[in-house]
Formats: structure tokens, sequence, C-alpha cells
């Protein structure tokens, strides 16, 4: 082959993975949307369970088909406290296992049907240009993303083909047949482009156009090892920034296929005619020997570390130990870009960071009814404080909200974001009129204005069923809520509240009449009640706002 004609299979061969690389980003992108809240009710299976958690990874993975994309959600998990080191490792090891279904895939292409899968690209996109259902426009552009990796793989393959018929570029394949020269060129590869499906998939293609890396035997299988060490580079570096238990499974990804590699790398040195015994004799086509081995590796590594989950969280926690920067606890514990990726996931976490400030702003609720109960402006500063600290957590959730609609998300998801921003508006409002009844209880010091035994018990009920109230509306955020029964309880205790404030207005009335109240006390009294009354119905829009997610 001339040197024009090696650049020019060369270029074949980058748009091959290129449009390979679309074609993956597509699928997984839009799979991922059809299965969005299915992954987040996956992620909330997680439980202490070994085999449930592998089982979350690998369904998760095998959707997105990425297991760095897995391992980097799981990275925020841990980082924002959703997820614990135990539950991480076992969805890790799945992840491992999911990430494999890249590989049978392209090993698809070796058969005899490719030609006809290429043609679901044009499918898929007549699909989503004709459609006007989302659904089916998500489903469209999912079809013509897996044509576009058979596409991509026939591009790839092609170009192996070329390249095959140069002695010198055959010759320099042949010659790397040191094992961990293989080995270093996988990890090597994979950090680079930051997809160990990438790689395995080049190796189909050129295992389909019949190059041959090494001495043959097992000489593929180290560089496959390689992969699965090279893809922990995307997990490494999304933990940079994360908390210490955020770092520590970035390093049980790490540990589990660098402990795996090895392990296999001994057996393949002490096993020279391994491929040819086993994959090589069971499989007759190479492509679908090289996706069947990748499964098999990760499935016996699992099944090997399995048991020995705790020795490695121990051993994460020897390698990251903790620091007094790594102590400290951000305002925002549970937002984590890491997770925008998975949309769904994002947005509940957000519920939950909501979740708290709604119980910062009741919190700075009962501190000012208890300054007012205790005829005192001590607990002022206090309520000052905590509400400027939910200010500040509302603009960085609204910030991280806007983030998540920046990404590539559905109209569903969408509106969630919006009820949200919602959401954020009415627990800032409940928080200023708790600060507003701090400006009533100073008023009534300065004034000495006092109340009758029989006010503050009706303000005491009433606040009780605020409380209630709020109880109620909190469990709006919960990933599994039933916004229908929750709005229908929220709406009677809001009503209750409405009630209270018209008979404690009334018997206020009728203690003006009979002289046994001041008039001086009326307008920070009737106020007070109103802005009880008006936290009251803010709930409600909670429950409201909430009601489609």
């Amino acid at each position: 082959m001339t040197t024009a004609e090696i650049i020019e299979c060369i270029a074949q061969l980058l748009a091959g993975l290129g449009v390979f690389l679309i074609g993956v980003k597509l699928l997984s992108d839009n799979v991922e949307k059809l299965a969005n809240d299915n992954i987040r009710k996956l992620f909330g299976k997680a439980s202490k369970n070994k085999l449930i958690g592998v089982g979350v990874g690998t369904v998760t993975t095998a959707l997105v088909q990425s297991s760095s994309l897995t391992t980097v959600m799981v990275v925020g998990l841990v980082n924002a406290g959703v997820m614990t080191l135990y539950q991480a490792t076992t969805v890790i090891m799945g992840a491992n296992i999911g990430t494999t279904i890249t590989a049978h895939i392209a090993s698809l292409n070796s058969l005899s049907i490719s030609t006809y899968l290429m043609v679901l690209a044009c499918i898929g996109i007549f699909i989503t240009i004709f459609s006007k259902n989302e659904k089916v426009k998500i489903i469209g552009e999912g079809i013509a993303g897996l044509g576009l990796i058979f596409v991509g793989l026939e591009y790839m393959s092609a170009a192996m083909t070329a390249v095959r018929q140069s002695p010198a570029i055959s010759d320099l394949l042949t010659s790397v047949g040191n094992p961990f020269l293989l080995l270093l060129i996988g990890i090597v590869f994979t950090a680079l482009i930051q997809s160990s499906s990438a790689v395995t998939a080049i190796l189909i293609a050129m295992a389909g156009g019949g190059l041959v890396i090494g001495t043959g035997g097992n000489s593929i299988l180290y560089v496959i090892l390689g992969t699965n060490i090279g893809t922990c580079v995307t997990a490494l570096l999304s933990s940079v920034g994360a908390s210490t238990n955020g770092k520590r499974a970035a390093v049980i990804h790490l540990m589990f296929n660098v402990f795996g590699s090895v392990i296999f790398l001994i057996l393949l040195l002490s096993w020279p005619t391994f491929m040819d015994m086993t994959f090589a004799s069971w499989f007759g086509n190479v492509s679908t020997q090289i996706a069947m081995f990748h499964t098999f590796f990760n499935v016996l590594c699992t099944a090997i570390f399995l048991p020995m989950t705790k020795w490695f969280v121990k051993l994460s926690e020897l390698i990251v130990r903790n620091t007094k920067k790594s102590k400290k606890t951000t305002s925002l514990p549970l937002l984590d870009k890491r997770l925008i990726g998975t949309p769904n996931v994002a947005i509940q976490n957000a519920r939950g960071q909501a979740a708290i400030m709604l119980d910062m702003a009741m919190q700075s609720l009962d501190t000012a009814m208890s300054g007012f109960n205790e005829y005192t402006t001590a607990q002022t500063p206090q309520v000052l404080k905590s509400n400027d600290k939910i200010i500040d957590m509302s603009q960085q959730l609204s910030d991280y909200l806007i983030s998540i609609s920046a990404a590539d998300i559905t109209l569903t998801d969408e509106k969630r974001v919006l009820d949200l921003q919602h959401n954020i508006g009415d627990i800032v409002r409940i928080s200023e009129l708790a600060e507003n009844i701090t400006k009533y209880t100073d008023r009534a010091v300065k004034e000495s204005l006092t109340f009758s035994e029989a006010v503050h018990v009706q303000i005491k009920e009433m606040k009780a069923l605020l409380d209630q109230l709020a109880d109620t509306v909190k469990k709006c955020f919960n990933a599994d809520a039933n916004i229908s029964e929750i709005a229908q309880i929220a709406d009677k205790l809001e009503q209750e509240v409405d009630d209270k404030r018209k008979s404690i207005i009334n018997d206020h009335i009728t203690r003006l009449n009979n002289g046994s109240c001041k008039v001086e006390n009326s307008r920070v009294f009737i106020n007070l009640v109103s802005n009880l009354e008006r936290i009251g119905d803010h709930l409600t829009f909670i429950t409201h706002a909430s009601y489609q997610q």
C-alpha cells in the first residue's frame, strides 16, 4: 500500500469510529430517556442485598451502554450521601457486566444481516421526521442510533480489510507479542477515548477485517484486559472535587478492574492456549469470541469479588483517608453535576434538596413562633441567619435546575424542572413569612403588647395544623409519592387552617366588643394570623405544583 492509501484507510477508520460513537450516543441517550423513570427506580432499589446491587448496575449500564456513565452517576450519588459505599461497590460490579452489551451488538456486524441492520439508520430518521409524538420520536432516534452503530462498524471493518493488504502494517501488528505491552495498549487507547466499548468495537472490526494483533492465541485478550483498566479514567476524573466517599467509589471501580485484570493476566500467561481451547473452539466467529470473553471476564470477576465487598470498602478507606477538608459539608449536599447526565436522577436529588429547604423554612417558623409565644426577640437573629441560608440554597438549586434544563431532556422532565422552580419560590416565601412573624414579635415587645393565654392556645393549634400540612406536603418530594392522594389530604388540612383563621379572628372581634382585648393589639394579631394562613397557602401550592411530577 502507498502512503496515500494508508492515510485514506486511517481516515476511513476514524470516520467509522466517529459514526459508531455517534450511534452509541444516540442509542444510549434515547434509551435513557425512555427508561428515565425506571433508571431512577433502579438506583432506589440498590439496597444492602449484593445481588440486587449487581442487578441494578447491570441493567442500568445495559440501558445507557456505558459503565463510565453509570460509575460517574454512582460517584455523584455517593458524593451526595444518597448511596453508601457498600451499595456503590455492588452497583459498580454490575456496571462492568452491563457494559459488555455494546460488544455483543458490535459482534452482530459479522453476520450476514448486518447490511439490513444498517438500514435502521434510515428507518429511525424517517420515524423522527414524520412523527409528532415525542415518545415515538425518541424511539426513532434510538433506532437510528442502532443503525449508525452498524454503519460505523462497516466502515471500520472495510478500513481494516484494506489495511490487511499492507504487509508492513500486518507485520507491525503481529510483531507486538509482549503481553504487558498489549495490556498497556488497551489501557492507553481506552483512557484516551474514554470508552472501552469504542476500543472493543475497533478490535472487533480488526478481527472482522482479518487483522491479527500479536502472535495470535491470547494476544487479543490482553488488550481487552487493558480496556477494562483504561475505562476507569473517566470515573477517576469525575471524582476530582468529590467528597471522600465519592473518591473512594472511583477507587473501588479501579481496584475491581485492576485486580480482575491481574488475575486473568496470570491465568493467560500460565495457559497460552486458553483462547484456542475455550472461546475459539466454542464460537466460530472471532467477533463473537471477543464479545463473549469480555462478558466472561466481568461476570467471573464479579463472582469472585462480590463476597469481598466489605474488603473493597475497607481498602478504599485505607487508600483515601478522611481529611479535615473532606469532612466539611456543603450547603447543598445532594446536588452533584455528575448526575445531570441522567436527568431523572438529578431531578429526584433536586427534590431531596427542596425537601431539606422546606424543613429549614418550617424550622424558621418554629423559631419565630417560639419567640412570639415566649415574648422575646432573642430568636430573631437565628431566623434571619437561617433565611439567608435558604435564599442562598434556593439560588444554587435554581442554577442546578437550569443546568438540567440545558441538557437534552424530555418535555416531561422539563415540566418537572419547572414545577420544582415554583416549589423553590413557595419555600422561600414561607421563610419570609416566618421572618415577618419576628417583626410582629419585635413590635409587640417594643409596644408592650400582651395577649391572653387563650390567644396563644389558638395560635398554637393553628401552628400544629401547619406542621401537619408541611409533613404531608413533604411527601411530594419522595420518588414514588402518590401526588393525587397527598393533594387531597393537603387541601383538607389547608381548609382547616383557613377555618381556624376565621375562628380566631371572630373570637378576637368578640373580645374587642366586650372589652377583654385591647384595640392596639389588633394589627399585630390579625397580621400574624394572616401570615400563618398564607404559609398554609404556599404549602398547598407546593403540592399542586408537584401534581404532574
